[in-house]
């Protein structure tokens, strides 16, 4: 008969006795490391827009086809892969969020030089 303990309803509860745990699998053979001298993945240049007329916030969509709506904010110091791309003089905006970047609408004055006495 399988050995009995008493339950604290009043009856008796057969206790199974446990199976040993199988042993754990050897592990398979090491992945092989991945070399430290990988070739640097170089990032995509980045998207560049035309503003629309009076445009402040992003219009670029996201995966999902959501509006990013980040504000354009006037970029000053832009790297040299960047002059490299839009020009060493040119006005350029960037959203604060997606990194887009954007050219002036053509059809508006600069901002460069509003301030004219």
């Amino acid at each position: 008969m399988a050995d009995t303990a008493p339950v604290a309803g009043g009856g008796a509860q057969t206790a199974t006795p446990q199976a040993p745990a199988p042993a754990a699998a050897a592990p398979a053979a090491p992945a092989p490391a991945v070399p430290a001298t990988a070739a640097p993945v170089e990032p995509a240049p980045p998207k560049v827009k035309v503003r629309k007329h009076r445009q402040r916030a992003c219009d670029e969509k996201d995966a999902k086809g959501k509006v990013c709506a980040g504000h354009l904010k006037r970029w000053y110091d832009y790297p040299p892969e960047i002059v490299a791309l839009i020009g060493p003089t040119t006005e350029i905006y960037r959203c604060e969020f997606c990194k887009t970047l954007y050219r002036p609408d053509p059809a508006q004055l600069p901002h460069s030089f509003t301030l004219r006495y």
